[in-house]
């Protein structure tokens, strides 16, 4: 007898490239490789990803597919296909757990949440045509998550993605991670994580965690366990995270990253003035002040680290004078790597329902117009100047940003506050990286 079929499926707007320009900036969906890590051994799992090949049909029993907002409207065109054939689509991730009864008319059932306790209940239900149409997935303690089924991923992936922790207690206005993993940060136990990079093969990792080293003294205890680990089997691995400004803190958190082979650190910085930070709600970066940034890029750099700073441009504050300040202080500052998105009111956010309420939103026609919440345009009416003035001037700041020159010395920069090649290298490539997204066409609103 021939095992039933699950094909999953992570789709990609084909309309809007953003990062995905890039191969070293396209990360596997590691969601996918869960469950397919719980899904029983009686089924034969299989992985579409149009991360590298576009949609093309293979029969199946069972469709599971995932989607972020601005490729929900991608996932419901594939899930169009397998219905009209009566094969059943289960749909989960961000999107469809924020938007459950829109993602219902595409699809059989949804999971809400974090997928990979609910699965075997799930899979059971299809093996018996007993589909609920909802499914939710609690914030459930993370020891003896499974490991992904990285055999599942397509080989020309860069980097290997690992998570350590979920959750966030900060509620930033303008973030979706509350919603969906909690406002509770949990860990999972550095040693699970220390198996699970023995195991994996690849030497560069990108650990996906919101904030690599948490909140409090337990998570960087942890944090510090993990990197120390990692040192102790000498996994001889190069990663980078995400963190956010209080990786700084204390100058044992970077070194023993460092030691451990970080080579470049993400920071959520947003803005370099307290007022715009104030109107997301950055609550962890105004506590440490704006000043004192260029402190902490010294002491993440001195370990060896590049410090990649992520900055927004579309706040209520936001001018085109402003805009240029903003690129003034990303030039001029310490930061090795330059990262710009417009502020985009993602569904679940509270920045999504009162940019709603106040009627503000430039794109409503749901779903059709989740294809634009991709970051990469503006898509609200900010009140501190017009959307196209800000877009104009947006396109001029990024042209000052990325240019070869700024680049070169970016990096000339680096090499000499971190005095490390391999942190430099990785830095360069993600500012060229961001350079490639900058010089795609975006809309004039």
């Amino acid at each position: 007898m021939n095992p039933k079929r699950l094909l999953l499926i992570n789709p990609v707007n084909r309309t809007r490239t953003g990062l995905t320009v890039n191969r070293s900036s396209r990360f596997p969906p590691l969601s996918l490789g869960l469950l397919a890590a719980v899904t029983p051994e009686s089924w034969h799992v299989e992985l579409l990803d149009e991360n590298w090949e576009p949609f093309a049909y293979r029969d199946a029993d069972l469709v599971g597919i995932t989607a972020f907002t601005a490729a929900a409207n991608r996932a419901y065109e594939i899930a169009a296909l397998y219905r009209d054939r009566r094969i059943p689509v289960i749909m989960g991730g961000i999107h469809a757990s924020i938007n459950p009864e829109e993602a219902l008319q595409c699809v059989d059932a949804v999971v809400v949440g974090e997928g990979e306790r609910v699965w075997p209940r799930v899979i059971g239900d299809a093996e018996t045509g007993q589909l609920q149409k909802i499914y939710r997935g609690g914030w459930e303690d993370l020891a003896g998550l499974a490991r992904p089924r990285r055999d599942l991923f397509h080989p020309k992936y860069q980097f290997a993605t690992v998570q350590t922790s979920r959750g966030c207690p900060m509620d930033c206005e303008f973030c979706s991670v509350t919603a969906f993993n909690g406002r509770r940060y949990r860990r999972r136990p550095p040693e699970d994580v220390l198996d699970e990079l023995t195991a994996i093969p690849q030497k560069m990792i990108f650990f996906i965690d919101d904030n690599i080293i948490g909140y409090g003294k337990k998570a960087r205890d942890e944090a510090l366990h993990l990197f120390r680990g990692m040192v102790e089997r000498r996994l001889h691995k190069s990663w980078f995270c995400q963190a956010s400004i209080n990786f700084a803190d204390d100058e044992e958190v970077p070194y023993w990253a460092a030691k451990a082979g970080c080579r470049m650190v993400f920071l959520g910085l947003e803005a370099e003035h307290v007022d715009a930070l104030t109107q997301v709600n950055k609550r962890l970066n105004i506590r440490h002040g704006v000043d004192a940034y260029a402190e902490a890029f010294h002491r993440i750099q001195r370990a060896g680290i590049a410090v990649l700073g992520a900055f927004i441009f579309g706040m209520d504050t936001d001018t085109p004078a402003a805009l240029r300040r903003r690129t003034e202080y990303m030039i001029r500052s310490g930061l090795d790597v330059m990262q710009v998105t417009f502020l985009t009111p993602l569904p679940g956010t509270r920045l999504f329902q009162h940019l709603k309420e106040d009627g503000r939103l430039l794109y409503t026609q749901f779903p059709r117009d989740w294809d634009h919440y991709d970051m990469t345009e503006m898509i609200h009416l900010p009140r501190g100047a017009e959307p196209r003035d800000l877009v104009q001037t947006a396109a001029e700041c990024t042209s000052r940003m990325y240019a070869w020159p700024t680049l070169l010395r970016k990096a000339a920069c680096t090499l000499r506050a971190t005095k490390s090649m391999s942190a430099t290298m990785m830095a360069f490539q993600s500012n060229i990286n961001y350079r490639n997204v900058a010089l795609l066409p975006t809309s004039p609103c």
